[in-house]
């Protein structure tokens, strides 16, 4: 079997040969993935049959910056750092699969786990499940993005197949980050507030600020690719190493397009024990 080059995606030699394994016509067409029982009963029904868990990691030294003690400030090294990270993750899961030939990712999640080698290191994992079209759903149809590259969602396989039943398709897993540094208040403040219900304005405009950075990078991202919406978003607040005053604020969800004109929602019905 030949061993396909991965200086190209950063895809390891043993994760090249795994992949192969999983081909339709080898081994039986033995599959993988971490959809539950429901999940890939729903992903067939909707017309796709997975392919094989595909995972990317990326080790990553979050760089040190020090944000102003009385000011509130976006820390762009730490932002543009965590974004990174995650790219690197994401693009070498989808070159896996690109060796599978799929054409997209479903139910992808994003993890991060500082490592005990020391307070700034990091790893940063994407793992998602492989799925590719039936010939007949629907006839002509392309799911993979404009970028010409698997499609990466993190909805679960109910709303995976809600979305294609009717009549979207998904784009890409798009995501704005920003780490912020939060700024401290003052002895004079703190003593004045005491025994007060009083809102603290230059806390609550940290963190409006901070949101609406993240939030607008994850629409640039759907701009990108095309998409007529994001759905499915979260927003996420992590401390992870920094300390209480720096914080990263995450916005993630999935582009969309519909795939057909008629894009029309039908009537719920009962599918697998599921009202829907």
């Amino acid at each position: 079997m030949t061993v396909l080059d991965p200086s190209t995606s950063g895809v390891p030699d043993d994760a090249i040969r795994r992949l192969q394994e999983l081909r339709p016509g080898v081994r039986g067409g033995l599959f993988t993935s971490d959809l539950s029982v429901s999940e890939f009963l729903l992903v067939k029904e909707a017309g796709f049959h997975p392919l094989g868990l595909v995972l990317g990691t990326s080790i990553y030294h979050v760089g040190l910056q020090v944000g102003r003690w009385s000011k509130n400030q976006e820390l762009d090294t730490l932002s543009q750092a965590m974004y990174h990270a995650r790219e690197l993750a994401m693009s070498r899961m989808e070159a896996e699969a690109d060796v599978l030939g799929a054409d997209g990712i479903v139910g992808v999640r994003l993890e991060v786990d500082f490592k005990e080698w020391g307070s700034n290191i990091a790893e940063f994992i994407a793992v998602g499940t492989a799925i590719k079209a039936e010939p007949d759903n629907p006839a002509g149809t392309q799911w993979r993005n404009a970028k010409g590259q698997p499609f990466t969602s993190d909805l679960s396989g109910q709303d995976f197949w809600t979305l294609i039943r009717t009549g979207y398709a998904p784009l890409g897993l798009v995501m704005g980050t920003c780490v912020y540094h939060i700024a401290h208040r003052s002895m004079g403040n703190v003593l004045g507030n005491v025994g007060q219900n009083v809102e603290l304005p230059q806390f609550t405009q940290a963190l409006y600020d901070a949101r609406e950075l993240a939030m607008a990078r994850m629409q640039a991202e759907g701009e990108q690719l095309a998409a007529e919406g994001i759905v499915g978003v979260q927003l996420h607040q992590r401390n992870h190493s920094w300390g209480a005053h720096t914080t990263e604020f995450m916005a993630i969800g999935t582009a969309v397009r519909p795939y057909r004109s008629d894009h029309t929602i039908p009537e719920p019905r009962l599918v697998l024990g599921l009202d829907l």
